[in-house]
């Protein structure tokens, strides 16, 4: 029965098996849904989808296949001869009701005025008793009242179907092959998390004044443990400028969960590669970013090897700022970028670089290419699925 919107979910990439298919048989044949197409959508949904990240697929394949069986519908329609079609209407109605239908000047009127009016009216109207709507007194609409009128679009209509519900398209930045933002950011970097309890007793522990309560022979004895945190450390490294102004939002986004997520987190900004110093506000001007520059072995010294670090950045620039001294275009290098990325591969082996470009680009970029060399081709798309990979990996 559903094999041609199993067929549709196949190729839009939701990974559905055989499995669901005979689910969503199950849950049909059980009368869970009956005539509603809404509630079969979310039924389907449900049981065909097993992970967010493909809801969006989901609402745009199901949107294709439903695309297909209204085509159909059409198709049928159109075979079934126009006279027929009106006598099967008219035997549906009393005396009464066709006697009140020719004071309208005879059904034929009524359809021609029908379609007459559904050309000339091009919003939707309630009340009333004329426009096609709800709620008024015309011929045509729901839910009002006009004994020798047309019924159109309320609950018992053949025509109800909630279209809308996945037009709309909720889901859509759950697909893990789009770019970021906040919510997924979050989501992709407790992947990363690593929990300890230090600091003061601050926490009310259940477990341990239970078992010590128990033990003092009901004497309630209130035990208390340090707050879990997030121990893993975090050393996020920023291009900023240049082509990278075209990734401004995604990174402040990415900036914005690390935050959140972290509480070991330390952030400094390098424009197109790392060189002798970075620095530690985005917000300084030229000028004063060169007069506070920290130096990166500073860097290198200060944090240990226990930190992990996620660098971001296209990696879009001349070779010769990877390769040559003096290949900067902000200052004259003493020594090429590549070394110094070196040297932070070499310091922190959990270490993975995010780049904002698709991966299908990469390939065009002979900086790009030197730059997964010297990094040991540890760079990720910034989408879900590339910042989840990186974070196992750093995970590791």
């Amino acid at each position: 029965m559903f094999i041609g919107l199993f067929d549709t979910l196949k190729r839009a990439g939701v990974p559905v098996s055989l499995r669901e298919l005979l689910d969503l048989h199950a849950v049909v044949e059980r009368g869970v849904v009956f005539a509603d197409m809404e509630a079969f959508y979310q039924v389907a949904r449900t049981v065909m989808v097993k992970d967010e990240r493909y809801f969006d697929r989901f609402d745009r394949a199901f949107a294709a296949w439903f695309k297909g069986l209204e085509d159909m519908d059409a198709a049928i329609e159109a075979l079934i001869p126009d006279d027929w079609l009106r006598r099967e209407f008219e035997k549906q109605l009393t005396d009464e009701e066709k006697a009140k239908i020719e004071s309208l000047g005879g059904l034929e009127e009524l359809i021609e005025t029908f379609k007459k009016r559904l050309e000339e009216q091009k919003e939707r109207h309630a009340g009333g008793n004329k426009w096609i709507g709800t709620g008024g007194t015309s011929p045509f609409g729901a839910y009002g009242y006009n004994p020798e009128g047309i019924r159109i679009g309320q609950d018992g209509s053949r025509h109800r179907r909630a279209i809308k519900v996945w037009d709309e398209r909720r889901f859509r930045d759950y697909d893990d092959s789009l770019e970021l933002g906040t919510r997924n950011i979050k989501m992709a970097l407790r992947r990363l998390r690593k929990f300890a309890r230090q600091g003061a007793l601050e926490e009310f522990d259940v477990d341990s004044t239970i078992r010590e309560t128990a033990r003092d022979g009901g004497l309630l004895n209130v035990q208390m443990r340090p707050e879990r945190h997030n121990a893993v450390k975090v050393l996020l490294l920023l291009d900023v400028g240049g082509s990278m102004d075209d990734h401004i939002r995604t990174c402040e986004e990415l900036f914005s969960a690390a935050r959140s997520e972290f509480k070991h987190l330390e952030a400094y900004y390098f424009h197109n590669c790392i060189y002798e110093g970075l620095w530690r506000s985005n917000a300084q001007s030229q000028a004063r970013r060169f007069e506070e520059r920290i130096p990166t072995m500073d860097i290198l010294h200060t944090y240990g090897d226990d930190y992990q670090v996620v660098i971001v950045g296209d990696a879009a620039m001349s070779p010769y700022e990877i390769t040559h001294p003096g290949g900067s275009v902000e200052h004259f290098n003493d020594e090429p970028g590549g070394v110094w990325l070196k040297r932070v591969t070499e310091k922190f082996p959990r270490l993975a670089w995010l780049n904002p470009m698709p991966p299908r680009a990469w390939e065009y970029t002979y900086s790009t290419q030197l730059i997964r060399d010297i990094i040991d081709d540890r760079m990720y798309p910034m989408t879900l699925a590339g910042l989840e990979t990186a974070m196992r990996e750093l995970a590791k």
